[in-house]
């Protein structure tokens, strides 16, 4: 079924038993975030929580996408695999030999469910256009501030509307607007993003940008604007074929742009390419820092509409686990088949894990047949849309359970040599990354964790050692290197070649030297890994 307000959805989850009503006053300035923040890292990612009072006239939503049963609930599935089954089915449906001209006819009927999810068009007005204000104020929407040290409040859970100058085909992104006036706020898109594109595009033109904002309507079409879709396809048919549904498209009142008739508010505007940017930020961010404040473009409001009795839907980044997480968990499960069909048809499964915020960490299986089989997948995933970003890949054999980490890790143990299967490359980051030393580029490790062919191998092939048991006497080493505080040695009882350790850093390369002294100790001379952190920085890098 489709959702046409945000309201229904809210009426599905608490049927459900997946939200909690709030009616007692809590302020969108930090109050409600800290709340959602506790919440979202419950167990399972808690409830949905609807703060219906607010010292303004309409609700917020938060954590609304936060668990794995609210985001099938969302997608109106019982598992993510239902949708990728259903694309993979169309896909063959769709590009199987036709022998015959009967079979061609016979296609007829697939033709016209691919139309169905195409955005249509209507004339009038929309839901999302019942209360109309062009003079417009942004202090009557529910924006949060989230983090005491962001730059203001931010809209965080907003369909970006833009299309290309040249060609009108139209891009949905999700796009953080910090709040600067009552119709001003920042447009923070990244250089690699469509949005910044056609941006780029106007300011080529020397043309103003029209845009508008979509906040709430059904959770398909939110989902959708963070969907990793290739460049020109309108996120608008995905989220259709999601809710098996066409989206409806209404004219917006001040812009020459369509809006999606069902949202709960639109927000009308543009940038003017050639007008200076304006300094955005800094923002409490997924990765569990702060991005630091940037120049941007200023976003220009022309006319807010919404519903009667419009909810506005927020979402909470920060430190993982958050909403945010089982939104990665469906991209992950969705585009699966998309991958296989097109790209990697020796891929059995993929798992991009919490820990990973998103793209940073991919786990993939494949069914090897020759040797480098698993730098290839490594490098057609590294230039595959946003899996550019990736900075962690790694690649195991099909047998192998990659949501099974346990499993996992001892498989990695087992058939990954140090010196030849970890191979680094230089390459562009997210623009978030805080890791790297340059903007938006550095560092990825593709790790190859399969069983190897004889060519793979270098020099002879050394067996693995039984680990559990292995004795390592924790008290002399910290008494031999004052550096090192503590030593975890849990992992070699499950068979896990890996030790972890902490240090009291003082010096420019004193980590190194340390490894190098410990993998000549007794016992640790057959571990293949030690990670290391440090519990104290006393000097500047």
């Amino acid at each position: 079924m489709a959702y046409h307000s945000l309201s229904e959805f809210i009426e599905r989850i608490e049927a459900a038993g997946e939200l909690v009503r709030i009616k007692t006053r809590v302020s969108t300035e930090l109050e409600i975030a800290e709340i959602a923040d506790r919440m979202s890292k419950a167990p399972g990612g808690g409830k949905a929580l609807l703060f219906e009072n607010n010292g303004t006239d309409f609700p917020v939503l938060i954590n609304g996408l936060g668990s794995l049963k609210r985001m099938h609930l969302a997608l109106n599935v019982n598992n993510f695999s239902e949708i990728s089954d259903d694309i993979e089915a169309l896909f063959k449906k769709m590009t199987g030999p036709k022998k015959s001209f009967m079979d061609k006819l016979k296609m007829l009927p697939e033709l016209a469910k691919v139309a169905k999810f195409m955005p249509k068009t209507k004339g009038g007005k929309g839901a999302s256009q019942e209360v109309i204000h062009k003079n417009p104020d942004l202090s009557i929407i529910p924006v949060l501030k989230t983090w005491s040290r962001d730059g203001g409040k931010f809209i965080t859970f907003p369909q970006v509307i833009t299309q290309d100058p040249h060609t009108g085909i139209r891009n949905i992104g999700m796009y953080r607007l910090q709040i600067l006036s009552k119709n001003e706020t920042g447009m923070h898109w990244h250089k690699h993003k469509v949005g910044e594109r056609h941006y780029r595009e106007y300011k080529a033109l020397g043309e103003k940008m029209p845009i508008a904002v979509a906040l709430g309507g059904d959770p398909a079409c939110t989902y959708s604007a963070v969907a990793p879709l290739p460049d020109n396809v309108d996120e608008y048919m995905l989220a259709g074929f999601l809710r098996k549904q066409k989206v409806t498209m209404v004219k917006a009142i001040t812009q020459d742009i369509y809006v999606p008739a069902e949202a709960d508010f639109i927000i009308e505007g543009y940038v003017d390419p050639l007008e200076e940017k304006i300094w955005e930020g800094p923002f409490g961010d997924h990765t569990g820092f702060f991005s630091l404040a940037d120049w941007y473009p200023k976003f220009h409001v022309t006319c807010i509409t919404h519903r009667k009795q419009a909810i506005y839907p927020a979402t909470v980044v920060g430190i993982p686990p958050m909403e945010d997480a089982y939104i990665a968990r469906a991209t992950g499960g969705i585009f699966k088949a998309p991958i296989k069909i097109t790209m990697l048809p020796e891929m059995e499964d993929m798992n991009i894990p919490d820990a990973g915020v998103a793209h940073n960490l991919t786990l993939v299986s494949i069914h090897k047949t020759f040797s480098g089989h698993a730098q290839k997948i490594i490098n057609s995933l590294w230039g595959a849309g946003q899996m550019m970003f990736n900075k962690m890949l790694l690649t195991t054999d099909a047998s192998v359970n990659v949501h099974d980490y346990k499993q996992l890790a001892q498989y990695c143990s087992q058939h990954i040599d140090p010196q030849f299967d970890i191979h680094f490359m230089r390459g562009p980051l997210d623009v978030l990354d805080h890791s790297s030393s340059k903007f938006a580029f550095g560092s990825k490790i593709g790790i190859d964790a399969t069983k190897k062919y004889p060519e793979e191998i270098s020099g002879e092939k050394v067996a693995n050692p039984k680990l559990a048991g292995t004795i390592i006497n924790t008290q002399s080493l910290k008494e031999k290197y004052p550096a090192l505080r503590s030593v975890n040695l849990t992992l070699l009882e499950d068979e896990i070649s890996a030790i972890f350790i902490s240090i009291e850093k003082t010096k420019g390369g004193e980590v190194r030297q340390l490894a190098q002294n410990l993998f000549s100790e007794s016992g640790i001379k057959q571990v293949k890994f030690i990670f290391s952190w440090i519990t104290l920085l006393m000097f500047l890098i």
